[in-house]
């Protein structure tokens, strides 16, 4: 096996983190806007999402009139938005998933719930892709998930909804998590959290093709969230060890940042290592600042702030990075009714 190449060039230090917003719920994903407006995703019954004003102040759009095929409370996870302002919502319940379109004044529909003639296994994250195609991963079809936090982990899939019809693009993947599609739309990124790998996928219209090694992760690693900087290099966030990652085009790593107690993270990567992982490692890390960092954003007037979201924070941290990101499509999607939240700061 391959070991990882991990160096670290530069630090970021804990003091150099600033945060945003507070009494959110499970902010995993943060999305950045242009306007300065930042959405995350909001475990507040019934389940919707929280904007995020330049000034910290809190808007909560909860899903109040659901479509009669939905059972709240939603658990969203990843999300996505739309231009006009809809949000894609993955629902990562105990047993089952899907993705939804929440709209600005709470109404929620399905987009796609079903794999085939089966549910749709609880839904980790989705992105949109060229000619309406969406991207969207299953970290497991394990129940409960936590059965499935092994190195031997493959169960984990990719599915493409074209169309109104949903398929599996890319299957047996480690516990599959956020994935990227690059600036031309050909290539698509995924991280295996406990695969402890990031797989590359040529896109080919609706399939995925050519899967190959991009970069491997080591000890204390837990893929999730990532995002791509101008210059192509890939940022990584890593649960539990709360580690900012950088991954060269060439696959090499470089920690940047982490904050975990270093007897503690031991004890979870020797439960990881010898099948015992469960809940209690992923909920109880101990750490100084960071709540279990689960994905990163680039946004700021000039695209060099990263914004972390967390599995365990009730605030979104912040910290200037020495590049720019890429902007995303959604970058200056058009608001709609959600840029009320600006008004109202």
């Amino acid at each position: 096996m391959t070991k990882p190449d991990v160096t670290r060039p530069d630090h970021i230090e804990l003091d150099a983190l600033r945060f945003i917003g507070a009494g959110l719920s499970r902010p995993e994903c943060v999305l950045a806007h242009a306007s300065g407006l930042l959405i995350a995703p909001d475990w507040t019954d019934p389940g919707g999402v929280s904007l995020i004003a330049p000034n910290g102040r809190v808007t909560r759009v909860l899903a109040t009139r659901p479509d009669a095929d939905i059972d709240l409370p939603l658990r969203p996870n990843g999300i996505a938005l739309e231009p006009g302002g809809t949000i894609l919502l993955t629902h990562l319940g105990p047993v089952r998933g899907g993705v939804y379109r929440l709209h600005p004044d709470g109404g929620c529909t399905v987009v796609t719930d079903r794999i085939g003639d089966a549910p749709m296994p609880p839904t980790n994250f989705v992105a949109m892709g060229a000619e309406g195609r969406l991207w969207i991963t299953v970290s497991t079809r394990m129940v409960p998930r936590a059965r499935d936090y092994r190195p031997d982990a493959a169960t984990g899939f990719i599915a493409v909804c074209e169309k109104g019809e949903t398929r599996i693009a890319a299957d047996g993947l480690g516990y599959t998590n956020e994935c990227l599609l690059s600036a031309d739309g050909k290539r698509l990124y995924v991280n295996e959290t406990f695969g402890r790998r990031m797989t590359v996928f040529a896109v080919d219209g609706a399939r995925l093709v050519c899967p190959r090694l991009h970069a491997r992760f080591g000890p204390g690693d837990f893929p999730d969230g990532m995002a791509e900087a101008a210059d192509g290099t890939l940022y990584v966030t890593s649960l539990v060890s709360n580690r900012l990652l950088r991954v060269r085009p060439d696959g090499r790593v470089e920690r940047l940042l982490e904050d975990a107690d270093p007897a503690h993270l031991a004890q979870v990567e020797r439960a990881f290592c010898e099948g015992r992982m469960g809940r209690p490692h992923l909920d109880g890390i101990q750490a100084k600042r960071l709540g279990s960092i689960s994905n990163i954003a680039f946004g700021g007037p000039d695209l060099t702030t990263a914004y972390l979201g967390a599995l365990l924070s009730d605030a979104i941290a912040a910290v200037d990075m020495p590049v720019a990101g890429r902007a995303l499509p959604h970058w200056q999607a058009e608001l709609g009714p959600l840029a009320n939240a600006l008004e109202a700061a």
